[in-house]
């Protein structure tokens, strides 16, 4: 049977305790911190003339798409049948509900540097983070940062990207104002305040601390945040089957984004699959 990804709000003790242990295994082998260096290494901004697969760019979806399948056949190596449960932030919104509970994936940080110290990923229990792009070598969460209140996505937010009709639109980077990709993504034109975040950048906002950078990856809620992420393209995809990913053709001669972003025919590093072949997964996995 196809493998399948449920709701975190519906697993049962069982499967709570199968899903953390699986990743604390792959943490204490080594592997958990390779797929952290993935992510930093492909952590690409707009700015920076390299190729752009993960974020800001066209491949956002299927990059992560490929990215949680990788991480999901380790996780089944080390308990069979074990899949990533998702996060629907539209409906878990309280900071102190699953997933924030001691037996996944612990709380909000504590005192002044919001170090995390309940659950099974605070660095008292052994979650130590190595590959960082700070000197922090334990989480830090902010949830919902009361000191500043900040919210996750409303409805509104994400209805608006769900009803974009096009997969992403030129230039392909963070500036796009139309397209389901950046909507999702939520790269906004705003350079101020809380509006410059939206959907998938707000719920990295909203988490804070370890999952606002490149790094964030070392946060064991980002696995479920883009679990829901993948949900949601696939519902889009149902609602818009027309809604191929673009572009289809490499930029031309004279674009800036040429050699910068994939087309849907060409692989994406560092594996060599494609965008077009990352857009089913009904052979792979579903979704509860």
């Amino acid at each position: 049977m196809v493998p399948t990804r449920k709701n975190v709000t519906k697993l049962t003790g069982a499967e709570r305790r199968r899903f953390v242990d699986a990743v604390l295994a792959l943490k204490r082998k080594g592997r958990y911190d390779e797929f952290v260096r993935v992510h930093i290494d492909y952590y690409v901004s707009d700015g920076d003339h390299r190729r752009r697969v993960a974020h800001m760019a066209p491949s956002f979806l299927p990059w992560h798409r490929k990215f949680l399948l990788e991480f999901e056949h380790a996780l089944q190596q080390e308990a069979p049948g074990v899949t990533v449960p998702y996060w629907d932030w539209t409906a878990a919104r309280s900071p102190v509900a699953p997933p924030w509970t001691d037996d996944l994936l612990g709380g909000t940080g504590r005192g002044r540097d919001r170090r995390v110290d309940t659950g099974p990923f605070a660095r008292a229990n052994g979650w130590v983070v190595r590959a960082n792009v700070t000197d922090d070598d334990f989480l830090v969460r902010d949830l919902g940062r009361p000191a500043d209140p900040f919210a996750l996505p409303s409805e509104a937010e994400l209805d608006a990207a769900m009803r974009e009709s096009t997969y992403d639109e030129e230039p392909w980077d963070s500036t796009v104002t139309s397209g389901f990709r950046n909507g999702l993504e939520g790269w906004t034109g705003s350079r101020f305040g809380n509006d410059r975040w939206r959907n998938h950048n707000r719920v990295h906002r909203w988490v804070g601390g370890t999952m606002l950078g490149g790094a964030s990856v070392n946060d064991p809620v980002f696995w479920l945040h883009h679990s829901f992420v993948d949900l949601l393209w696939s519902r889009w995809r149902r609602a818009h089957p027309e809604g191929a990913y673009q572009p289809a053709e490499p930029p031309g001669f004279g674009s800036l984004q040429r050699g910068r972003i994939v087309a849907r025919g060409e692989p994406m590093p560092p594996w060599n699959v494609t965008p077009a072949s990352m857009e089913g997964h009904g052979r792979l996995y579903r979704y509860a």
